[in-house]
């Protein structure tokens, strides 16, 4: 297959001289902008994970300009849809000839993207996306490891799995329950990794002597919880958790709540992020429990603008009169990783060069530091993933209305500092 990468290499060749006496020409004109392509859902179910997106790309490119950097930035609208993703992200590299492209929220996003853009040999960082359903979800055969293969052009920065349930079973231990866990997993990129028995939660709770009772795979935007709260009741479970998205959570907990069944302890991946999610619960979102990316409390700063976290997160505030969300903080890195990376590639308007830049990376960043170097990971993902740390935190109800989001188990990033203990729903 003939690339656009290919073809713009090879009718270049002939025009061009890249190198004279061993020294690289300029790699790109002083008034010629840099391109990133930006992909993220802005509307649809999955809005919530792009509320900031506005906040954080304008207060890119007035510091990038404010440095006498070049950038412009062209943002694309998934629709929370994979297909729509993939779409716009041939979109960018076809016909807004971009030199990087930057892809954030669940796999549903990040995976067409980045796929779209390996397939293009387009440089790609992506982004908020447990790196299990990222690297898994992109192969040709997901139930065969033996036949994965890492990527060229594809990086990726955030937590796995594994960190999530160590979080989430360090938070129930604060609590006494009887160890019964109903499972909340859709039949999505996110849900069928938490669920599966391999490298999800069933095996390391069954390890940790937690009985999972598990209902099956639902689609996203059902409208009726029924067939799982039963069986979450006929099981006795105390705990709940999954990865579900914002509207449904508020489908199941009101259910939940009107057929009797309320747990001592809810534990939800995706939903319980974003403030406006559990405010739409009223009273009935105290005590709720989400893992959490990026706080306010988190001790990091921007390599671009030197803001600490709490200084991006009262500039969110302060600019929007809506209160902080999580995804700032890993946009905001986004963007810094990509400033990072074309300052350091010898042709910042080469996708080789910034993919290799890319590779080699280590930079301390607003979620923390970041560098592709296999740290914590299994070998067949270490050249493409990145960690970041993670913690848990509790929604706790304010007493002037509103809730504050407390972090209650720091064991796995005791850098990060914990504002309480956990406390049981009932």
């Amino acid at each position: 297959m003939l690339t656009r990468r290919d073809f713009l290499k090879t009718t270049a060749a002939g025009g061009a001289v890249a190198f004279s006496s061993g020294l690289a020409m300029p790699a790109i004109a002083k008034d010629t902008a840099i391109k990133l392509g930006y992909v993220s859902p802005r509307t649809g179910p999955l809005a919530a994970f792009g509320e900031a997106d506005k906040f954080v790309i304008d207060a890119f490119l007035a510091a990038t300009k404010a440095k006498g950097q070049n950038f412009e930035v062209v943002v694309k609208d998934s629709q929370s849809n994979p297909n729509r993703a993939a779409e716009v992200a041939k979109q960018l590299i076809v016909d807004d000839e971009v030199n990087l492209v930057l892809v954030a929220s669940t796999p549903e996003t990040t995976n067409p993207v980045a796929t779209t853009c390996e397939a293009e040999q387009m440089p790609c960082i992506s982004t908020v996306a447990p790196w299990q359903p990222w690297f898994i979800g992109q192969q040709g055969n997901p139930s065969d490891p033996a036949s994965w293969k890492p990527f060229d052009y594809a990086y990726h920065f955030f937590w796995g799995l594994e960190d999530v349930i160590a979080v989430f079973t360090n938070m129930w231990a604060q609590v006494e329950t009887n160890h019964k866990v109903g499972g909340l997993f859709p039949n999505d990129g996110d849900g069928n990794a938490w669920g599966d028995g391999t490298v999800g939660f069933p095996p390391v709770l069954e390890k940790l002597g937690y009985g999972l009772t598990d209902p099956g795979r639902y689609q996203n935007m059902t409208d009726d919880f029924s067939a799982q709260i039963n069986a979450f009741k006929s099981a006795g479970c105390e705990i709940v958790t999954g990865v579900v998205i914002p509207p449904d959570f508020t489908t199941f907990w009101n259910q939940a709540k009107q057929q009797g069944f309320v747990p001592k302890v809810a534990s939800i991946g995706k939903a319980l992020l974003f403030p406006h999610a559990v405010e739409a619960l009223g009273k009935a979102g105290h005590n709720l429990s989400s893992e959490v990316w990026w706080s306010p409390s988190h001790p990091f700063a921007s390599s671009l603008t030197g803001e600490t976290s709490a200084q991006v997160a009262d500039a969110f505030t302060k600019a929007t009169g809506r209160p902080w969300t999580q995804p700032i903080g890993f946009a905001h890195a986004l963007f810094e990783l990509a400033v990072d990376a074309v300052t350091r590639a010898d042709d910042p308007t080469d996708g080789d060069a910034v993919a290799q830049a890319i590779a080699a990376t280590k930079l301390d960043t607003l979620v923390g530091p970041i560098a592709w170097d296999g740290k914590g990971l299994p070998p067949f993902a270490a050249r493409n993933v990145a960690k970041t740390p993670l913690v848990g935190g509790q929604w706790r109800l304010k007493d002037a209305g509103g809730y504050d989001l407390v972090i209650t188990d720091n064991k796995t990033a005791p850098n990060i500092p914990a504002g309480g203990k956990m406390e049981a729903i009932v």
